[in-house]
């Protein structure tokens, strides 16, 4: 009977041969769909890669072009005549008369009155093209709305006789810039788009990559413009396979089906009696437990392995890699001779190694507006890609949004390419991994991981993909603030990347916004994006009082730290701002510790206790703030740098942008002017950050001697309190003193406070008397 039965199966196996087959050929159909679609996809990636290169040395060659031209044309004799004959109004009609179609032309006084008389109608962009000309000293190009739409805007600065400083403005059509886009084929389901600022110029392809197209954006030499591109995501495909692995999986089951079909009709019609015999009882049987225990794996070639799992890199050469870029507080140093595409890789992977062995896997990254930010980007997502993780591009962001990405979209760790208020030729990382933001020692394992090879190197890589966020950045702080009144205020981005959020955040929160250097320009063409440098805001400062604003407010280069001016012109630094955030998160809060770094004034603490809170003073440094706020449990922190931590309605991240959001959301809740309300915060005669460059190498050793000092029987701060959590700070009854060692740069950092000028000499005096014999002949700078 079991003979019977068997051929009966084999026949009903027959029967559903075809039926198989026509199965396994639909499987190879689906894998083999799915390796074209990413074929086609990546070709499409390509393809615009190229379309995009070709544009912006189109787009580079035809602005040069431009500026070399309008140079050409005000060398003419009519238009130097005029020129040094005084009239401007002649010089403007020879030099529109000698330019074939140039649309307007205009010579203005370098004051610009007429312009900032009505600067709406004017224009904005066209006033800061004009501003740009004459701060640089030399001819500007950028795109202007003026005469009924986008048109291309250059200016140059001249001398005209009676007057002065004067600039030249000339209207062209927008053709003569963006001609070369039409020259170049943009795939159907690709995007391009010229850009400045956070607009879209010119536009082509599918509207719906536009959010995602900053992150292979390419800067268009000598100008604030941009090309950005963008193609859909490559879709892996079944089982998450890639699209070689896929057409070899097609054509598997295809080969398989072929001989399922083709063999069914050459199958014998009976089998000799023992041979099915011994058929049934080894399918009846099989291997007992013991000899299934017994029998040993084959063994798996060494070199199969080895295909199969790509070996970790071999270490690098501690020589190879720049020890001094791993800091304190983020990795930073100058692109090319310490930061390559190279070494960003080899900081991802080792990232995604540290990552993966925390149970995390998806990575957000995010890089600033410096020049070098794409192609270190690249890097650093291929560098985690190569340790298995996923990685999510959201392109051109400041520093907070990428941290505010990591929250959003649940990753808990992110990677900010960023140079921070660094010269532009420095770019950096700073880096979250579940939650916590690496400092200290956790930085430096990365170097070490590195030289020592102890990289994960995944068999596949990680998933690659960009996302979007700016928009639920911006709506998620505008559906929890809203000004009670307008307030008017001018936001200063110093051409960081901060310009392209700021103005549509403080709008969304009901602001007039001012923009001033809003344009993203990684070679920061107006003035360094530090606001803690009271140099920094001079501009910022006029055109405050230019507009009649309310207020000015400026931001570093990737957006984490805040500037305050107010209309008068007076620079609120950022550890009086702290009293005001810590007086209304307090109201809500009673009791809740506030935190502040030792370069903050002696009259925070005394402010935090009378508004009901538990002040606490600690070491400086964005991350180090971060980790004692979770061990504390703060509700809010700040640094003099100007940098603020809000957990009360918000991540605890330093968050340049929010900061501004809730400062204007507090002022407009009161009714006097801002100018009134920053008055009230208490006072002391201060002195801002002093620095004094030191040897590289010798900022710690040079403060633990003058710590050994005051802590010596023969202390020279008599009746003073020492505090050495961070450096040596000496609080008296009428003020205090501060030197510490930078964590970032080879100064040593001090500031100074007093009730009056008087106080304010004799503790200087006193720090002087310290530090003159350590410092030798090194100048002081009070």
């Amino acid at each position: 009977m079991s003979v019977i039965g068997e051929a009966q199966r084999g026949k009903s196996l027959g029967r559903s041969a075809p039926l198989l087959g026509v199965l396994l050929v639909l499987l190879a159909g689906w894998f083999g769909w799915s390796a074209v679609q990413q074929w086609r996809q990546a070709a499409s990636g390509e393809a615009l890669e190229q379309a995009r290169d070709q544009a912006v040395q189109g787009l580079q060659q035809a602005a040069a072009g431009q500026l070399q031209q309008l140079q050409q044309q005000l060398k003419g004799d009519r238009v130097q005549q005029a020129l040094q004959a005084g009239d401007a109004a002649g010089a403007a009609l020879a030099l529109r008369e000698s330019w074939t179609g140039v649309e307007h032309v205009d010579v203005l006084g370098a004051d610009l009155a007429a312009g900032y008389a009505d600067a709406a109608t004017f224009g904005y962009a066209r006033l800061a093209l004009l501003e740009s000309a004459l701060a640089e000293g030399k001819p500007a190009l950028r795109v202007i709305r003026d005469g009924g739409g986008n048109r291309l805007g250059l200016a140059a600065p001249v001398q005209l006789a009676g007057v002065g400083p004067a600039v030249v403005y000339v209207r062209q059509p927008l053709l003569r810039l963006t001609a070369p886009l039409d020259q170049v084929h943009v795939p159907g389901n690709g995007f391009l788009a010229l850009r400045q600022g956070a607009h879209n110029i010119v536009a082509q392809g599918d509207s719906g990559l536009s959010e995602s197209a900053e992150a292979m954006a390419r800067p268009v030499a000598g100008t604030p413009l941009r090309l950005a591109a963008g193609v859909p995501n490559v879709e892996p495909g079944p089982l998450g396979l890639g699209a070689l692995a896929s057409a070899v999986v097609a054509l598997l089951l295809a080969f398989i089906a072929v001989l399922l079909v083709v063999g069914r009709g050459r199958l014998p019609t009976s089998l000799p009696l023992p041979n099915r015999r011994s058929a049934v009882t080894d399918a009846d049987h099989g291997p007992t437990l013991r000899e299934s225990l017994q029998m040993v794996p084959p063994t798996v070639p060494s070199e199969a392995l080895s295909e199969a799992v790509p070996p970790p890199p071999p270490p690098v050469p501690a020589e190879e890699l720049a020890a001094g870029i791993f800091r304190a507080y983020d990795i930073r140093g100058v692109v090319g001779s310490e930061l390559t595409a190279r070494t960003a890789a080899l900081i991802g992977q080792a990232i995604g190694t540290v990552a993966l062995e925390q149970g995390l896997r998806e990575v957000v990254i995010g890089r600033d507006g410096r020049l070098s930010g794409p192609e270190l980007s690249a890097g650093l997502a291929e560098g985690l890609r190569r340790a298995g993780c996923a990685v999510i591009d959201i392109g051109l962001a400041p520093t907070p949004v990428v941290y505010f990405g990591a929250f959003h979209l649940r990753t808990g760790t992110c990677v900010a390419v960023t140079g921070s208020h660094n010269p532009p030729d420095y770019n950096g990382f700073k880096i979250v991994i579940g939650g916590e933001t690496l400092s200290g020692d956790a930085i430096t394992d990365l170097y070490q991981r590195i030289v020592e090879g102890r990289l994960v190197q995944a068999a596949e890589p990680g998933d690659y993909q960009q996302r979007e966020v700016s928009a639920d950045y911006i709506q998620r702080i505008a559906d929890d603030v809203q000004l009670d009144r307008p307030l008017k205020v001018v936001a200063d981005a110093g051409n960081g990347v901060a310009g392209a959020f700021a103005p549509q955040l403080l709008e969304a929160i009901g602001a007039e916004v001012i923009p001033l250097y809003c344009d993203v320009d990684g070679t920061f063409p107006n003035h360094h994006p530090d606001p803690s440098e009271p140099a920094n805001l001079e501009d910022l400062v006029q055109t405050v009082k230019r507009f009649g604003a309310d207020l000015g407010v400026a931001f570093d280069g990737d957006g984490d730290r805040l500037g305050v001016v107010t209309a008068e012109g007076k620079i609120i630094y950022a550890d009086r701002l702290l009293m005001l955030f810590a007086a209304d998160v307090l109201m809500r809060n009673p009791g809740a510790m506030v935190i502040y770094d030792v370069k903050c004034t002696g009259k925070l603490s005394d402010h935090v206790l009378r508004n009901g809170g538990s002040p606490l003073m600690w070491k400086t440094g964005h991350s180090l703030m971060k980790a004692k706020m979770r061990e504390t449990d703060a509700e809010l922190a700040g640094e003099m740098s100007g940098h603020f931590f809000f957990k009360e309605r918000w991540f605890g991240f330093d968050d340049g942008l929010y900061a501004a959001a809730r400062l204007l959301e507090i002022l407009a809740q009161r009714e006097e002017t801002p100018d009134d309300v920053l008055a009230e915060l208490p006072e002391m005669v201060a002195t801002p950050e002093l620095k004094v460059p030191v040897a590289e190498g010798t900022p710690h050793a040079l403060v633990a001697m003058l710590v050994a000092a005051a802590q010596s029987p023969d202390n020279p701060y008599v009746g003073g309190r020492l505090s050495t959590i961070d450096g040596l700070r000496v609080d008296f009854a009428d003020g205090w003193g501060l030197v510490r060692a930078s964590n970032t740069t080879p100064v040593l950092v001090l500031r100074f406070e007093g009730n009056d000028e008087a106080a304010l000499e004799r503790i200087q005096a006193l720090f002087r008397s310290q530090l003159q014999p350590v410092l030798g002949d090194t100048p002081l700078g009070f």
